[in-house]
């Protein structure tokens, strides 16, 4: 008795009120009533009180059928059919008199005629509506599809507690327009704990003071003042505080692992023409990256303008060379080809923009971007049509790959893969060109991450004007990431569920 005399001294004023009405009720509804709350005060006090062991709660989901538009203005003034009815009572009726003399809309003709030839109520010779003999009778009773409307109106029904003859009523109405709807209801009743049991039967005083305020200590007014006992032990919700996407959080230390090693970062535009992001990286205007199927084109506007004398200069490269010493691809370029607008397929068009700012002096300077890209993929667990890369430029001219080697290692090695191995590869813009693959150090076992190689003269001469040697790479972020929140499927990662936001560990390396 001792713990139920603790558990009554800290009841909240909420269930102070509603423990002493569960002796006589368990519904929700009734409990309500009785005490006066609120619904969600009621839901309140009974949460609380089943957290303290006195009550259980039990939730029943139940399909209610209630009446739809139609169905409710049928419960007032009649079935459509019925109506038909009436009106054939006085005179056989021409098809197109029939709405306008029954008092029923033009749509509810075929419906209401159906339903009267199944019950063989009316007969039609040619375009004229006669009433039969069942037709007569069936206007002397109420219908059950009429009952069952008349009892819909005033509390609808539970389905499941349907009679025979209501539910054939309910399957028949249910196939038409609007007239029963079937809600869920969720019915909430309690029970009493051996332990509520007690508790319900001892004096519960419904003013108990909450707290100890500086005026009743003013005024004296605490003494002889029963206080609400605090349970310390007890069970509060969890409080979350706001925090960054967890994907944002890697994209931050991403961004500070390049600013520390001298890296500037690159920013531009999503939507770009197809002359900067893939004419001016030396792409043919017939590779298969520019079909629709693995781009996504601007409709609207279609197209943008070409930056003048540069395009002169690309147009040369893919046709002949220039004077890049390449032969290039020959054949004609097309103008209108490269002003097509698009979704950038790579933050590689950051490099070539930036490429093209520079002059000679601004040598050597390294560049990096984390950005949104686009590819025209089907969506599964490794591969997304909207993901994230993260690009690199070093312009240097006395850079070579064992330097865009040492940059990749220092990068992976801060992400968690201290080991690093490039191997053969191909690129339209980079020669030579070179996958980049880390050691997984729990799989055991090399994992491709992205590409990289040295920019081709045909990219760098037109834009800078002179040939040097640009390391340059593009690294997939959702794949190098996924291993340290455990995630299996890409999707996940931007699935922004609360709860999965709330409960992943934070980004620390």
């Amino acid at each position: 008795m001792a713990e139920i005399k603790k558990i009554i001294e800290g009841l909240h004023p909420l269930e102070r009120k509603v423990l002493p009405v569960l002796s006589s009720t368990s519904r929700f509804e009734d409990i309500v009533s009785k005490t006066g709350l609120k619904h969600v005060e009621v839901m309140r006090a009974l949460q609380w009180l089943e957290n303290k062991g006195i009550i259980k709660i039990k939730k029943e989901l139940k399909e209610m059928a209630v009446l739809d538009r139609n169905g409710e203005a049928y419960a007032k003034s009649g079935l459509p059919e019925k109506k038909v009815l009436r009106a054939l009572s006085k005179e056989n009726l021409a098809l197109d008199d029939l709405a306008k003399k029954s008092g029923i809309k033009p749509e509810e003709v075929g419906i209401s005629l159906g339903v009267l030839k199944k019950k063989a109520a009316i007969s039609m010779d040619g375009k004229l509506v006669k009433l039969a003999d069942p037709g007569r009778k069936l206007l002397e009773k109420e219908s059950f599809e009429e009952k069952l409307l008349a009892k819909l109106s005033k509390a609808g029904a539970e389905v499941s507690l349907l009679k025979d003859e209501e539910k054939f009523a309910y399957e028949n109405l249910k196939k038409r327009k609007q007239i029963i709807k079937t809600s869920p209801l969720k019915l909430v009743s309690v029970e009493l704990t051996e332990a509520g049991k007690k508790a319900a039967k001892e004096k519960i005083d419904a003013k108990s003071a909450d707290s100890l305020t500086s005026s009743m200590l003013k005024t004296g007014a605490w003494k002889g003042k029963k206080f609400r006992r605090y349970d310390v032990r007890i069970n509060v919700p969890a409080i979350n505080g706001g925090k960054r996407h967890f994907v944002s959080q890697a994209i931050e230390y991403i961004r500070k692992i390049w600013i520390e090693m001298g890296f500037k970062e690159m920013n531009g535009n999503i939507v770009q023409t197809a002359f900067w992001d893939l004419d001016a990286l030396f792409v043919p205007q017939d590779h298969p990256a520019r079909q629709m199927q693995d781009t996504f084109y601007i409709k609207e506007p279609s197209k943008g303008k070409l930056p003048s004398p540069l395009w002169k200069k690309v147009k040369q490269v893919h046709e002949n060379g220039g004077n890049t010493g390449s032969k290039g691809y020959g054949g004609k370029w097309s103008e209108e080809e490269a002003k097509k607008n698009m979704l950038r397929t790579h933050t590689t068009v950051l490099s070539a923009q930036t490429i093209n700012k520079l002059k000679k002096e601004d040598l050597p300077a390294k560049f990096f971007s984390v950005g949104r890209i686009f590819r025209n993929e089907a969506l599964d667990w490794k591969h997304l049509f909207e993901l994230t890369q993260v690009e690199g430029i070093v312009i240097d001219p006395n850079a070579n790959m064992r330097n865009l080697k040492g940059y990749l290692k220092e990068f992976f090695g801060k992400m968690g893969y201290p080991n690093v191995r490039i191997r053969p590869g191909h690129f339209p813009y980079t020669e030579p060109s070179a996958e980049v693959d880390v050691w997984h150090p729990e799989k055991k076992e090399w994992v491709e991450l992205g590409g990289s190689g040295i920019f081709r003269p045909e990219l760098v001469k037109p834009l800078l004007g002179i040939e040097v040697p640009v390391l340059a790479w593009g690294l997939g972020m959702e794949r190098t990431i996924s291993e340290y929140f455990k995630i299996k499927d890409i999707r996940e990662l931007y699935k922004n569920d609360l709860n999965q936001i709330r409960n992943m560990k934070a980004w620390m390396r």
